[in-house]
């Protein structure tokens, strides 16, 4: 017998939630496939943000639901997710850096109402500098957050303030100005 296609309600409920959130203009979505092996249920977003038609950070975002619930998430519902962007190589060396970009995901989150538990996840910070063949351009600096979290409510306007929450970290984290507001060039002499 051919196992059932259809998928369980909550699932479907939270995947259709997910789909019908648009981003702001310079935040592309793209469905793409999923880890099998995390939850008997997968969904899962990639991320491109843009600046003056320049990639300035990507992400991931992934639905994984398992009916039976899981104990370390707290729920039957988990968010995993992971962003990263280039920086200036002077705000890398910050050390308050990994607090600042925790709280651009924990303040996103609150923000949208975004409800949820067992919020955990790293930020790291790297700069990388290139020798002898590979020597040419300046130094290079990134951070990476990755976290993952339990949402509260299933429903699907629920999980879009996830989205839409992720939304606004991979804007901060990318440098965006918030919606609505345009940043001014530096003038030229």
């Amino acid at each position: 017998m051919a196992p059932s296609t259809v998928l369980p309600e909550t699932f479907a409920r939270a995947v259709a939630g997910l789909r019908a959130t648009t981003p702001r203009p310079e935040i592309l979505l793209e469905e793409v496939t999923a880890p099998q092996r995390l939850a008997p249920y997968a969904f899962a977003l990639s991320a491109t943000v843009l600046r003056d038609g320049e990639e300035v950070a990507t992400g991931r975002l992934v639905l994984l639901y398992d009916p039976a619930g899981h104990e370390a998430w707290q729920g039957r519902l988990r968010l995993v997710s992971y962003v990263t962007a280039e920086l200036e190589p002077e705000l890398a060396a910050d050390p308050l850096l990994p607090a600042v970009a925790w709280t651009w995901l924990t303040d996103a989150l609150e923000t949208q109402g975004a409800t949820h538990t067992a919020l955990a996840g790293t930020v790291t910070q790297t700069t990388s500098t290139r020798f002898g063949d590979l020597a040419g351009p300046p130094a290079t600096a990134d951070i990476e957050l990755r976290a993952s979290w339990t949402p509260l409510d299933d429903t699907a306007p629920a999980l879009t303030a996830h989205l839409l929450g992720w939304c606004a970290l991979l804007s901060s984290t990318a440098g965006l100005p918030p919606p609505g507001v345009t940043a001014i060039s530096p003038l030229h002499r």
